[in-house]
């Protein structure tokens, strides 16, 4: 075990947090509006079959220069923001790496590291999104609660580097907590989809009602509460297959160590409670015709339980997984 690596990887866990505090100003700069834009991209349109008599000559010549309606506004605030975080993010994997190094293991031997590998992979998992997918008015929504939770993880749950314990020496570590670890990344940010939904149906019912509200004015630069209710669920539709997977992982791994596959243990308890919730969730929004406000409380229940079962049951339920916890 080296200790010079993994005081490293505390340097590395602080230098991310400092870069992931620029990266939020950006964002929450972005959302105020005073973020400064770059006019729209221009595009070269091709010529229309039929041009009237009353069209410029620089059309009729073979193609014009139109504002593209639907081309992205660049958002400045928005873009140091996204390159920031990429930023914070390498800089937090480095750490992550560098604590597994240091103990010559995977680092997820204690709460400690689950949780450092966990806000890493809800980073990994945005920014990948936004490669896809133009999200980057969650991302104060994002950055802000991993930033609470690496100073949750620093101050409270903070273990030294050592071995495993014997019943988690096995490959199924690998697989099960890093499969739940990337679920629980798409849970966090359809959370946040979710509890901007409901600020913004609010919103929109009151501008409906003639009364709009004088607070909150940074929604008018968020989509609508449809849209954010579409992407939470999109979320949460690919979280719940790697949940399922987790839950029967977790069963073939407790055969492998405790020689049952199930013995209702709190964690094991907790972890068929989030799926039970968010089955429901699915099913009543494909079956039922549930959207809106209804689903999205039912997501959000299905989030509290995800906290109970990081913040409560692995430290404070005794159990086979009691290794989790502190210390």
């Amino acid at each position: 075990m080296s200790e010079s690596l993994a005081a490293t990887s505390n340097v590395l866990v602080y230098s991310s947090m400092t870069v992931y505090v620029v990266a939020f100003a950006a964002f929450a700069l972005d959302l105020s509006g005073r973020g400064r834009t770059v006019p729209a991209v221009r595009r070269r349109a091709e010529p229309k079959a039929l041009v009237g008599a009353g069209a410029p000559s620089r059309a009729r010549g073979g193609t014009s220069e139109v504002q593209d309606d639907e081309a992205l506004v660049r958002r400045r605030a928005a873009a140091v923001g996204v390159t920031t975080t990429w930023l914070a993010l390498l800089l937090h994997g480095a750490a992550v790496v560098t604590r597994g190094v240091s103990a010559g293991r995977v680092p997820f031997g204690n709460m400690y590291e689950f949780t450092l590998m966990g806000a890493a992979v809800v980073t990994a998992v945005y920014c990948t999104v936004l490669l896809r997918r133009d999200l980057r008015y969650l991302g104060v929504f994002v950055v802000g609660p991993v930033l609470l939770t690496l100073g949750i993880a620093l101050s409270v749950l903070y273990t030294e580097s050592a071995q495993l314990v014997p019943a988690l020496q096995s490959y199924w570590l690998v697989i099960h907590v890093s499969v739940a670890t990337v679920s629980s990344a798409l849970f966090v940010i359809a959370f946040s989809a979710n509890v901007l939904q409901l600020v913004q149906e609010r919103r929109e019912r009151l501008v409906a009602a003639g009364r709009p509200p004088r607070r909150g004015r940074f929604m008018e630069r968020l989509p609508g509460s449809v849209e954010l209710e579409r992407a939470a669920y999109r979320l949460i539709a690919v979280s719940f297959p790697l949940w399922s997977f987790t839950l029967v992982a977790g069963a073939i791994w407790a055969e492998r160590a405790w020689g049952r596959y199930w013995g209702w243990d709190p964690k094991e308890v907790w972890t068929f409670v989030i799926w039970v919730v968010y089955a429901a969730y699915l099913h009543a929004r494909a079956t039922r015709g549930w959207d809106g406000r209804r689903s999205a409380y039912l997501a959000i229940a299905g989030f509290a339980c995800v906290l109970v079962n990081w913040g409560i049951v692995n430290i404070f339920f005794p159990g086979n997984h009691s290794y989790a916890g502190i210390g």
